[in-house]
């Protein structure tokens, strides 16, 4: 069983950056790929980022590539999303998953999810 806690969400201007955390309460989070997906109101939950084992590969939406960094520190048991020049269409709910998946950016892959931070962004 994997509990998964994000934070770091907030109001910020467009233009602005956020850094959000994803905390796992599990005994290792090494053999779950991690991802980050979003939800704006009356919208499908899509994908923005997901990350490997090791950290050694990771993949964007293309609407957040170049803005967004997704890393993780396995020691910590933690996975980030750094997300840089944000805009207001990345207003939404952001939720952190693991899967056991080598990475996925299908939400169906994703065993475990969090209860999601709210990021607003201002234009």
């Amino acid at each position: 069983q994997v509990r998964l806690v994000e934070s770091g969400g907030g109001l910020v201007q467009a233009g602005g950056s956020l850094t959000l955390s994803c905390a796992a309460s599990a005994r290792t989070i090494s053999s779950y790929a991690m991802g980050w997906f979003r939800q704006a109101p009356g919208k499908e939950r899509e994908f923005v980022a997901t990350i490997n084992w090791s950290g050694g590969q990771a993949y964007y939406a293309d609407s957040v590539k170049g803005r967004f960094t997704i890393s993780r520190d396995n020691a910590k048991k933690m996975a980030a999303l750094q997300m840089n020049n944000l805009k207001a269409e990345d207003t939404a709910v952001y939720y952190c998953g693991a899967t056991g998946k080598i990475y996925s950016a299908h939400k169906e892959d994703y065993r475990y999810w969090g209860q999601g931070t709210q990021v607003t962004v201002s234009s």
